[in-house]
Order: structure tokens, then C-alpha cells, then sequence
């Protein structure tokens, strides 16, 4: 199940959202977004957890905890949609 991050501080690391994550289950990978440009955190990230179960219990516990001084929220993160028409070459 892939999970969207959101709220982290600018201070917080990838391997920090890992530390949160792994008591719950295997995290086959976190990806804190960065600004290009800076370098910095955008504050948000991407987590996948194969197991169901056991990212609804990472999102149960996890939402609304303070880290770094910021709240966070944890959930599912939803497809982003296609657009047919993007795909189409003129």
C-alpha cells in the first residue's frame, strides 16, 4: 500500500520517516520529495508498505504525531489519474 507523508518539517529525514515506519512492517521504500531548485524537503513523502495490514496500522498510529516540531499526516496515497489524452502524439 503507498502512503503519502505530509506536514514533515524541513529538518525531518528520510531516515527518520523510516525509524517511524518499520516497527509497523517492511517499508520497501520512503522518497522525501525535494525542491529541485534548493535542495530542501518540500515537507511531504512517499512510503510503500506491501503488507495492508500493516500500513493501516502505521497510518493509525502514526497520523496526527508530532515530529520535529511539525504535525504529520499519514495516509493512503491515492493513484494519481491518467489522462487519456496526455498519451496521444499528434
Amino acid at each position: 500500500m503507498k502512503l503519502i507523508i505530509r506536514g514533515l518539517s524541513r529538518l525531518t529525514t528520510e531516515e527518520k520517516i523510516l525509524a517511524l515506519l518499520t516497527p509497523y512492517g517492511l517499508v520497501q521504500y520512503f522518497h522525501l520529495v525535494m525542491d529541485p531548485n534548493t535542495q530542501n524537503s518540500k515537507g511531504f513523502g512517499f512510503a510503500f508498505m506491501p503488507n495492508p495490514a500493516q500500513a493501516k496500522a502505521a497510518i493509525k498510529s502514526l497520523n496526527g504525531i508530532e515530529v520535529d516540531g511539525e504535525k504529520i499526516r499519514v495516509k493512503k496515497a491515492e493513484d494519481k489519474p491518467t489522462d487519456p489524452n496526455a498519451a496521444e502524439t499528434k
